[in-house]
């Protein structure tokens, strides 16, 4: 006798509950260190240390609010982060942008070898710069300053790279026949070439405002009073030697992972497609 196929539709409703739950479990996991942040930062340092933990909202937001201010200028470091972050993301998606397209579509001699060059620099850590990039803003006058932390890391290889490979792909014909038109070089680039690389350019600058507003150790380095410090410096002061108030650092903590969360989230197909887009080789 023959034995009888299963039900197609139910072996795929299977695997769709079976992949679904498994996603679910791992968004929780995932998520899970996002919740008890936010919720510690409702508590006090006696209620977070607390086992088993607390994992409900308290009542103690406005007082670690409180002690947040009286430590650090929340709003002046806010803003100099904001200010920062937005200001380098749109310069870094301006250079990386003209320098991915005379990459992607000028034939010059060099070229390749330049671009080798640019990729070449991605294997140097960052902090073998430090001491260099230091003693220059030092010499010309800009130590504690915004410029000393937005200018030196403009153009960086990973941002050319990927605007390189996704203009790539940028049909030439269009840039030909805007140049019979008698465009010039930079009307076709920027209204024509660039309105179509906005996948990539939201990926970029994505990637560039998270990198900024995480950025840590070259502003601690060259940043040197209160005023002038940016989010990530100013709560590291928080962490006190004799005494740690775990509700005011939770409450920062949330306070500078907010923006990034609500960028990711308002910019994630851009994300994904302009990362995709990177993956096309010429």
């Amino acid at each position: 006798m023959k034995k009888r196929k299963g039900n197609p539709r139910s072996e795929t409703l299977k695997v769709k509950i079976v992949t679904y739950t498994l996603l679910f479990a791992a968004a929780v996991v995932a998520l899970f260190p996002f919740y008890l942040m936010f919720v510690s930062s409702t508590l006090s340092t006696g209620d977070i240390l607390k086992i088993p933990p607390t994992l409900s909202i308290g009542s103690n937001l406005l007082v670690n609010l409180e002690n947040l201010k009286d430590k650090i200028n929340i709003g002046r470091v806010v803003f100099n982060s904001v200010f920062i972050s937005v200001v380098y993301t749109f310069l870094t998606l301006v250079i990386n942008s003209l320098a991915g397209y005379a990459l992607a579509k000028f034939h010059f001699k060099g070229r390749n070898l330049i671009f080798a060059l640019i990729m070449g620099t991605m294997m140097i850590p960052a902090q073998v710069l430090y001491i260099p990039q230091f003693t220059m803003m030092t010499s010309i006058g800009w130590a504690n300053t915004f410029k000393a932390v937005i200018i030196p890391s403009l153009a960086n290889a990973f941002g050319i790279f990927l605007m390189r490979q996704n203009m790539i792909s940028f049909p030439t014909a269009l840039i030909e026949s805007a140049r019979i038109d008698g465009f010039n070089e930079f009307s076709i680039f920027f209204r024509i070439v660039l309105p179509n690389m906005k996948p990539a350019l939201g990926a970029l600058g994505i990637y560039n405002f998270m990198t900024q507003w995480g950025s840590f150790m070259w502003p601690l380095i060259i940043l040197s009073t209160n005023d002038m410090y940016t989010l990530p410096v100013a709560l590291a002061s928080l962490d006190g030697l004799m005494y740690k108030d775990y509700g005011m650092m939770m409450l920062g903590a949330s306070i500078s992972t907010i923006p990034v969360i609500v960028m990711f989230l308002s910019f994630q197909k851009q994300f994904i497609s302009g990362l995709m887009g990177g993956a096309i080789k010429e």
